[in-house]
């Protein structure tokens, strides 16, 4: 099981939710079983709408699945993806910060996930 937390500034409060781990759903879908306000548009990778900041909540190394090829052109397009980024993601399995929600796979790791409620625009809530 995995916990995964969203916050984002159109939320009144943060929310925990429960996940089985290998389930192959992404963080959208389960944002939206859920009904969590992140913002989305094309669903495939290829947009940004669905940008989110991910921080892991545990001890355990972070796990998140490689990046799609759909992700790493659009992130890197958004200026959020740096080739040094794209290295660490892509030879040590080190997964950047920022993702796309409807390309990231739940794992088994506790994390937040953190979104603007804005297509595409990053914030950071915990500053």
């Amino acid at each position: 099981m995995a916990n995964i937390t969203f916050s984002g500034i159109t939320m009144p409060k943060d929310v925990t939710v429960y996940a089985a781990a290998g389930d192959a759903h992404t963080i959208l879908a389960l944002a939206k079983a859920n009904n969590i306000p992140i913002p989305f548009q094309c669903q495939d990778g290829e947009c940004g709408s669905c940008l989110i900041k991910v921080t892991t909540l545990n001890d355990k190394p972070p796990m998140a699945v490689s990046l799609t090829e759909r992700e790493k052109l659009t992130l890197s397009v958004n200026g959020k993806l740096s080739k040094a980024d794209l290295a660490a993601a892509e030879n040590s399995h080190i997964p950047p910060r920022y993702r796309l929600a409807c390309q990231y796979i739940v794992r088994d790791e506790d994390i937040l996930i953190e979104f603007s409620g804005e297509p595409g625009v990053e914030i950071d809530l915990r500053k």
